[in-house]
């Protein structure tokens, strides 16, 4: 495990352990955090703890065309019962990751510190969110880094049921219009399984990523 320095430095991804951990330390500064995605690391640590930096193998990513919209949930989209909008709320989407209860999760790894870095990224235009509205309140919703040709996804919560589900499609729906490549999911999840997620390795990964 490398333990990284002032200095603007990642090792190489396949220097990551079996758990997939690669560094540790370092900062949230935007600088770094563009260089960690860009070289197909993210960042994942709970508070109290040192940065860890983490580089999986394999990588849980959604090739745009293998996106699964059930038949319910068709119907569902199909009352437009919800609103979508697109980086009008970073802030409020990602402290509700934060602070949303989720089951077998006791705690959040999304510290004070890290709202704070993404929102610096999001000033900057990287890192994005989709909101998701119903009666006007916020009740859905997702953020990550954007790429440009791969989207980096982080967290996202839902208040009522299916809006998290309605702000992944929309944002794949957009991604494909704009002829993205791929929505990175980093780690397995049987909820984004049944929506078309898979586990890739990591060096084809890596290549999509490089790719640009």
């Amino acid at each position: 495990m490398y333990y990284l320095s002032t200095a603007l430095f990642f090792p190489p991804v396949d220097q990551a352990n079996h758990d997939g951990i690669l560094a540790i330390c370092g900062d949230l500064s935007p600088e770094r955090l563009q260089l960690a995605y860009k070289s197909g690391i993210f960042p994942w640590f709970e508070d109290g703890e040192p940065i860890m930096w983490w580089s999986p193998n394999p990588r849980m990513v959604l090739f745009l065309d293998e996106l699964i919209i059930s038949k319910s949930m068709r119907n569902i989209l199909n009352r437009n019962s919800f609103k979508v909008t697109f980086n009008q709320n970073f802030r409020d989407v990602i402290s509700n990751c934060q602070n949303i209860e989720r089951d077998g999760q006791n705690g959040t790894w999304i510290t004070n510190d890290m709202i704070e870095a993404y929102c610096k990224m999001h000033e900057l235009g990287i890192a994005k969110s989709v909101e998701v509205w119903q009666d006007e309140v916020l009740v859905g919703g997702l953020y990550g880094i954007d790429l440009g040709h791969v989207f980096c996804g982080e967290s996202m919560f839902s208040k009522v049921s299916n809006a998290s589900k309605v702000a992944f499609i929309a944002l794949v729906h957009q991604l494909k219009v704009e002829n993205y490549k791929l929505l990175d999911c980093q780690v397995y999840n049987p909820h984004l399984e049944t929506l078309g997620c898979r586990e890739i390795e990591r060096a084809d990964f890596m290549k999509i990523l490089k790719s640009k």
